[in-house]
Order: C-alpha cells, then structure tokens, then sequence
C-alpha cells in the first residue's frame, strides 16, 4: 500500500506542476478574464488564482479518493483470494473463513480504519473546514486505536475481525490445533 500511496503522491504533483507550468494556458485564461472582467483586473487576477487552486484541490482530492479506493480493493482481492494481504503472509497469517461477504467487510472496516477516515480528514482541511478536519483526524486516531488495540488482548480480534466474522490465524496456531498437535501428517 505504501507503494500504491508513493505512486498516487508522485502522479498528483505532476498533475499539479503541469497545471501551474503550463504557462500558455495561463496566460491564455488570464488574457480572457482580463478582457471579460471589463476593466476589474484585481477580480480577474482573483478569478484566475482560484480557479488554479480549485484545480489543485480537485487533483488532491481525486488521488485520496483512489488511495482509498485502491486500499479497499487490494484488501478485497488478498483476502478473497488468497485469504491473506501480502504482509500477512510474510508472518505467517491467514484470515479465516475466506467467503467472500467476510473479505468484503473486512476490507470496508480495514481500509475505513487505516486509510479513508484519514483521507476524509485531509480533504475536509485543503477545503479549508480546519475545525471539522481536526476532528475527523482525532476520530480516525480513535478508529485505528479500536482496531488495532483488540489484538493484544484476550481472543486477539480485531474490530474489523469482530464486524466481519473472522480471525486471523498464525501458521503455529494452526498447526498446534491439528489432530496430531503440529506433527506433520502422511
């Protein structure tokens, strides 16, 4: 996800710097509000300022909404098919059963709590609403906390486990509830 997340930084700022490198552009829609605005240059000038931030904004915006998107798809597609993302198959995890309304909620709660409530948060402050992204922020922090913390307790689920109806095994703790107690079979 961190290379998901790198790409979608590196394709916005291109986005953004051939907005406001496109010199020609912008000096064409300047000239066009300059000689519509009859004679309010500084509204002009304005208009043109905000129409180029409105459109920074918007490039933002759209890649937090494909972060998130991107997010709950990688989460859906690992756990359906494989019943487990990349990380947790490099320790050994498997999330259990693997039908597929339990991965769909799985990656709806996983991706709310890791990534889309914070990308809200984000969104809401380059809207200029600081109060309210403050918190949205403060409850993103809350939602992962109520996540993730459950793992290190008593029957080890996490929220997202506890919604879906699943858990997330490790290969001892499937290997210690085999009929012979972790000795190979065959």
């Amino acid at each position: 996800m961190a290379g998901a997340a790198s790409l979608l930084a590196v394709l916005t700022f291109h986005r953004v710097t051939l907005l406001v490198t496109d010199i020609p552009s912008l000096a064409t829609k300047g000239g066009l509000d300059l000689v519509t605005s009859r004679g309010d240059v500084i509204g002009a000038s304005e208009h043109l300022g905000l129409s180029v931030w409105d459109s920074v904004v918007l490039d933002v915006e759209e890649a937090f909404g494909a972060l998130v998107l991107v997010t709950f798809l990688y989460q859906w597609a690992c756990l359906r098919l494989l019943g487990r993302t990349l990380g947790k198959g490099l320790l050994g995890l498997q999330v259990t059963p693997r039908l597929s309304r339990h991965a769909v909620r799985r990656a709806a709660v996983t991706t709310a709590a890791d990534v889309a409530v914070y990308a809200l948060a984000c969104v809401l402050l380059i809207e200029g609403h600081f109060l309210v992204s403050m918190l949205v922020w403060a409850v993103a922090v809350v939602l992962f906390l109520v996540n993730a913390l459950p793992v290190f307790f008593p029957g080890r689920r996490s929220l997202a486990d506890r919604l879906a109806g699943t858990s997330v095994e490790g290969a001892f703790q499937r290997a210690a509830s085999s009929p012979l107690g972790g000795v190979p079979q065959g």
